[in-house]
């Protein structure tokens, strides 16, 4: 009955949209389930709650081990959001511009780190470095350096993959016409070519930042004696306390990383490099 009052298709757009709406329900009830637990007076978390109040943000701020752990982080995160694209911007330049045999291979290589699970993954690269330091005799397993090389290594595919699109998706006249007028290379590259990518490689290097600061698996492996990241903190916190000043600090992490991707999308229009 309810199909012949609904005009042709529309059910299979109702089912659809319905869909939808569910999964966003699911992907945003736990984060809206976390602010909301940020706000709750009680210690001990109990629906419905006491009352709400902002002092677990200043609990969290006070402890040392956040705020330190937000110092590395964030240091991590810059460092191999810059290597990567250090890396992967020439990466994706000779893949998009050169054919070879073997690209698609490559390509595909890429996006391990992506594929493989985290904690496999940081296993493997801890074993690397331990047998790099048997071979060299430099340590590099649990040191400053050793961690952003990892955390490098997971930011790198994400640079490649954007930038990639990016030139792909672009029209090289531009770059025709200024070798035609007499430009250097290296002149187009850095006048043509860069700003022609802009989006790509702001949005390579913000993904990259994002899965560096938010890495929990690779950097229990890397991490030093007396080092700890934002993850790490959060987790060793847990093992003893369960209150809301974790949610407290998951909270200020989201809004943080939103308010960041928001902005740049608004100024860079990221959209366009996908």
């Amino acid at each position: 009955m309810l199909s012949r009052l609904l005009p042709p298709g529309a059910g299979f757009r109702l089912a659809m949209g319905t869909l939808a709406v569910l999964a966003f329900l699911l992907l945003a009830g736990p984060l809206a389930t976390v602010v909301w637990v940020s706000f709750f007076q009680g210690k001990i978390i109990a629906f419905p709650p006491e009352g709400y109040t902002l002092s677990w943000y200043a609990a969290a701020w006070e402890m040392p081990r956040f705020r330190g752990g937000l110092a590395t982080s964030l240091w991590v995160a810059l460092a191999a959001t810059a290597a990567s694209l250090a890396a992967g911007v020439p990466a994706a330049l000779y893949l998009a511009r050169t054919e070879f045999r073997g690209r698609e291979a490559i390509q595909s290589v890429l996006l391990g780190p992506l594929i493989v699970p985290g904690i496999v993954a940081g296993l493997a690269l801890y074993m690397f470095l331990i047998e790099a330091e048997i071979l060299t005799g430099v340590q590099f397993a649990q040191t400053m350096g050793g961690l952003v090389l990892g955390h490098s290594l997971i930011a790198l595919p994400w640079t490649v993959r954007l930038v990639t699109a990016a030139l792909v998706g672009m029209d090289r006249q531009a770059e025709e016409a200024a070798a035609v007028m007499g430009a250097r290379p290296l002149a187009v590259f850095f006048l043509v070519t860069l700003p022609a990518i802009r989006s790509g490689l702001v949005a390579g290097g913000l993904f990259s930042f994002v899965i560096s600061f938010v890495d929990l698996e690779k950097s229990l492996f890397l991490v030093g004696p007396g080092t700890t990241t934002l993850p790490i903190a959060i987790i060793n916190y847990l093992e003893w306390s369960v209150d809301p000043t974790i949610a407290a600090v998951a909270t200020a992490q989201i809004a943080a990383i939103s308010a960041v991707m928001i902005a740049t999308d608004r100024v860079f229009k990221l959209t366009r490099a996908f």
